[in-house]
């Protein structure tokens, strides 16, 4: 299992051309040969989760592969190229699952991994499913947790991900090691103040946290080379 993801900055002229992929690609990325589990993402700053936090210059792509070949094949592929082709930066992350807990789409796409140690760079992905009627509630205690992310010193990049602008809602981090995102995940009292408040007021009906090693990054984001 190697899950990839994809990010592209595109510019404001090639909106309509984005919009067309993001309603045909996820059909298309599935049925590409190796391909178990994937998802088109929009992509925000990371701050609010509401739909003002959406940047509408950068697009991200998640694809779970079977094999390494399969993930060179979708390189080489026609759907890779015209976003290579129509972006002015692109940043490709390939991942090693570490651990994952919960459900995405009724599922579990990065399996039950066996928990290994890992030395180097870590990345983590929260999603969720968030009840409607819970937006507000969430909008309001997200603030505090994301000032607490991005101040982080271990901290090396943060973007919201997410199916749509509102009520599917997720975060793709990097850090610079496990201990860095352990200690956010399980010191930090605004996040722990996050999860008591979740297991309070229940406000997802479907949520999943991974954990994965960085096996290898390529390309750039906002201009940082991570490598």
């Amino acid at each position: 299992m190697i899950p990839v993801l994809y990010i592209w900055k595109t510019s404001s002229r090639s909106l309509p051309w984005v919009f067309v992929q993001m309603a045909i690609n996820p059909f298309q990325f599935r049925r590409f040969p190796g391909v178990s589990f994937a998802k088109s993402l929009g992509t925000g700053r990371g701050v609010s989760f509401t739909p003002s936090d959406a940047d509408l210059n950068q697009w991200a792509a998640l694809l779970v592969f079977s094999d390494q070949d399969s993930a060179n094949n979708f390189d080489k592929s026609r759907l890779a190229r015209k976003w290579n082709r129509r972006s002015s930066e692109q940043l490709k992350i390939t991942l090693q699952p570490l651990s994952s807990h919960g459900l995405w789409a009724k599922g579990k796409p990065f399996g039950e991994p066996t928990p290994i140690k890992w030395e180097g760079k870590v990345a983590a992905i929260t999603r969720a499913r968030i009840k409607w009627w819970m937006n507000f509630q969430f909008w309001r205690a997200v603030p505090p947790v994301t000032q607490d992310l991005h101040n982080q010193s271990g901290l090396l990049a943060a973007i919201g991900i997410g199916e749509a602008p509102i009520g599917l809602q997720g975060t793709f981090s990097i850090w610079r090691d496990g201990a860095a995102l352990r200690t956010f995940a399980y010191e930090g009292s605004a996040h722990k103040s996050a999860i008591a408040k979740t297991a309070e007021l229940n406000w997802y009906s479907e949520e999943l946290f991974a954990r994965f090693g960085v096996r290898e990054i390529s390309g750039t984001l906002n201009g940082v080379d991570f490598t």
